[in-house]
């Protein structure tokens, strides 16, 4: 059994070894963040398939007229150019505008129902009556009651912080991507400069993008 004991030892320690090795490998595995994904592919409200051929971003503050314009415009957009085409908004309330933040979340709770588009859309074309109003959450509680939602779960999501933290995420989010003013666009995450931030341009933006040839 001596004449044994130093190869038994040996291996103990090779055993010990391999199994602390991949011990720390998987440790290191579970902890490495996650590899960063594009941006076209993490926005929550998509409108449109996922592999179209052009995605457009937008930072939108839903009390902001302009933004209002080019809601109606990219409706329009959509249903021209079909599944070659994908939106993707993001709330960006700017703080000039009084109810911006309220809309935002009344978006928000809309989505916890499956219905945030539907909310999108109608707090823009509803935007001139809610924009100087007086009661706003009475509004937005008859919008809600308009689209559908159960009014009990909207009132309650819209005190929710969870829906309160996705619109600061969203907030976040276009801070960190040099977004001061709405509405901002990316096409296909290229930044559309403020300057160009009209259908003509952004019409231009997006025929060009539809040339180029797709990333291998």
């Amino acid at each position: 059994m001596k004449r044994y004991l130093p190869f038994a030892i040996v291996a103990f320690v090779a055993l010990a070894t391999f199994g602390g090795g991949f011990v720390l490998y998987r440790a290191k595995r579970l902890a490495a963040p996650a590899a960063p994904t594009n941006s076209k592919a993490t926005g929550i409200h998509v409108r449109g398939k996922e592999g179209a051929p052009v995605t457009i971003e937008e930072f939108g503050d839903f009390q902001c007229p302009p933004c209002g314009l080019m809601a109606t415009f990219l409706k329009k957009t959509e249903e021209e150019y079909g599944s070659r085409l994908r939106l993707i908004f993001h709330n960006f309330p700017l703080a000039m505008h009084a109810h911006a933040h309220e809309a935002a979340l009344a978006a928000e709770a809309a989505h916890n129902q499956g219905h945030f588009w539907e909310m999108h859309d109608l707090l823009y074309k509803e935007q001139a009556a809610w924009s100087k109003a007086d009661n706003v959450p009475t509004l937005f509680n008859s919008y809600a009651g308009m689209i559908g939602l159960d009014l009990d779960r909207f009132e309650k999501d819209l005190l929710n912080p969870e829906v309160a933290a996705r619109v600061d995420a969203d907030h976040n989010l276009g801070a960190s991507r040099g977004v001061t003013s709405t509405p901002t666009l990316f096409v296909n995450d290229v930044a559309l400069p403020s300057t160009a931030t009209n259908p003509t341009n952004v019409q231009k933006a997006i025929e060009d993008a539809l040339k180029e040839k797709p990333k291998p």
